[in-house]
This record gives structure tokens, sequence and C-alpha cells, in this order.
């Protein structure tokens, strides 16, 4: 499950765990691809924070994605083109597609 509210975005996993990244530490975006679709989850929505760590990720489809989609691509440089590289890739790959302006 993903959610974004006024100040973060959380992703809760198969498990329970919940992970959190405030708005204001995001420092870039990626959309992983892998070849396990269409039985698998073949898209996943990896989001960076502090010193590029990796602090959440979550696959498509997952429940709450719309908003958390629609935030993501709404931010200021999001690469749209590299978003449907990666929207159409079947292969094991990473796409780029934001980076917080220095």
């Amino acid at each position: 499950m993903t959610l974004v509210d006024g100040d973060c975005i959380s992703v809760t996993d198969g498990e329970g765990q919940i992970k959190r990244i405030n708005k204001a530490d995001l420092s870039g975006l990626a959309i992983e691809t892998n070849d396990s679709g269409p039985w698998g989850a073949d898209v996943w929505w990896l989001i960076f924070g502090d010193e590029d760590q990796l602090a959440c990720t979550f696959p498509q489809g997952a429940t709450g994605e719309g908003a958390v989609v629609d935030f993501l691509t709404s931010l200021p440089s999001f690469d749209h083109s590299e978003m449907i590289k990666a929207m159409t890739s079947t292969g094991n790959a990473v796409f780029p597609v934001w980076r917080k302006a220095a």
C-alpha cells in the first residue's frame, strides 16, 4: 500500500513494515523493470532520500499507487520520456526519472 499526504510518502510492504520519506528529503527517483511479467511484479518505483539512500519501493499496481505516481510525475524536471521507456521495457533495467536540483 502506498500513501502520499501533506508532508510524506509512506509505503507498507506485504509484511506490514512501513517506510516513510518526507517529500522535502526526496533526492531521486528511478523505475526498475525486470523480466518476470506478466506473472510477477515487473515494474518497481524506487524512491531515494538523504545521501541517495533507497528510502522505499513499491510495485506498479500497489494500492494507492495512483496518488503517489501523480505526485512523483508532477515534480519539476520529471523525465516523462524515461518513464515511457520504463513502462515499455520487458527486460532487467533501471530508468532514472528524476533528480533533485542541486
